[in-house]
């Protein structure tokens, strides 16, 4: 055999055509991480969802969040809708009576959060299909302009004083988590098993009730107005209207005692992008955005460990007087309570 001469090419033993010299190897440019999708249907307002989405997407770039805004009910009635093929992946603000009816008819995933011991029992389910986020106390708001704190309302019986006839004004009930909650809670104080009475009361709040609003931003126009001076609502948006947006709205706390909703969260069942929502379950939660929508959107979280210190003034000195309610026996009536009150009473009470 005979050494390879200079100018020479090695050949391979298998006679094919030698390799190129002094090549390097083709290397591919790494891809960018492939973004992933997280769907968020929501009860909250958008002046709620800018405070925590900046937040968000600056620790996960590669998330890319879209936002359904509706109410309560009507989320529900969408992931029912959508349960074989859900569209949705995590579900952002409802009443615990909506969340209840959802994992009764297992619509939500069980998750278990990093934060779940620092929730109260009574603020979330017990198989971890959801937890609340938020306290709404449900209160009576008014226009100090249009009606003296003093000739206000002090508790839910006042608003059935023939006084106050064509002075109330209130949010499209059927549609709205908040007021189907109130109305509920309406019945459920006369007596869950004779609803009768419960009735009977709603229907002398018809009376005295002026209009029913498609929607908040209707509500809060009329109020402005002075078409209306009394609703019913929950306090944080009373509070964000009234010093955000310089509405002139003003709270009662009920004497005897307010429904306290529970705004929660969950995992829709079958959720396509299931890594994304808890990612966004553990920063919705965590202190850091807790706090800020505390003091700047007049949030009460539910977690107990929550630096005290940190809270606004008004948090911190508020008393949170609940009315006795069995939540429960509250979201399996609510259903045909509700249909009751709008087929048999709504807009009769004059009659």
């Amino acid at each position: 055999m005979t050494a390879c001469g200079a100018g020479q090419e090695a050949k391979p033993a298998d006679g094919s055509a030698p390799a190129p010299q002094n090549e390097q190897p083709k290397t591919e440019a790494p891809k960018p991480p492939e973004k992933q999708k997280l769907v968020i249907y929501t009860a909250r307002d958008k002046n709620i969802f800018e405070i925590v989405q900046p937040s968000f997407q600056e620790k996960y770039p590669d998330i890319e969040v879209e936002f359904y805004t509706m109410g309560a009910q009507q989320i529900l009635e969408r992931i029912r809708a959508e349960k074989a093929n859900p569209q949705a992946d995590f579900w952002w603000g409802g009443t615990q009576s909506a969340f209840s009816a959802a994992v009764n008819e297992g619509l939500l995933e069980s998750y278990k959060p990093s934060f779940a011991d620092k929730v109260p029992d009574e603020y979330k389910d017990p198989g971890d299909f959801w937890y609340g986020e938020m306290l709404l106390p449900e209160v009576i708001m008014y226009n100090p302009q249009a009606i003296k704190k003093e000739d206000a309302p002090k508790d839910w019986d006042d608003l059935l004083d023939p006084k106050y006839k064509d002075k109330i004004v209130i949010r499209g009930v059927l549609v709205s988590g908040t007021m189907r909650t109130i109305y509920s809670a309406m019945i459920y104080r006369q007596g869950a098993d004779t609803p009768e009475k419960g009735y009977e009361w709603l229907k002398k709040l018809d009376a005295n009730t002026k209009e029913y609003t498609q929607d908040p931003t209707n509500l809060y126009l009329k109020l402005d107005r002075q078409e209306g001076a009394i609703s019913l609502w929950n306090l944080q948006d009373v509070l964000l209207q009234s010093k955000q947006n310089n509405h002139p709205f003003d709270f009662i706390y009920p004497a005897s005692g307010a429904p306290i909703l529970v705004d929660g969260v969950g995992i829709v069942k079958g959720a396509k992008n299931m890594d994304a929502a808890k990612k966004f379950y553990e920063h919705l939660f965590s202190e850091e955005v807790a706090l800020k929508l505390a003091n700047e959107r007049y949030q009460i979280p539910t977690r107990t460990d929550i630096n005290k210190d940190s809270l606004p003034d008004w948090m911190k000195d508020m008393e949170l007087k609940p009315l006795d309610l069995d939540w429960d026996v509250m979201a399996e009536k609510e259903k045909d309570w509700m249909q009751y009150w709008d087929e048999n009473i709504k807009g009769k009470g004059k009659k």
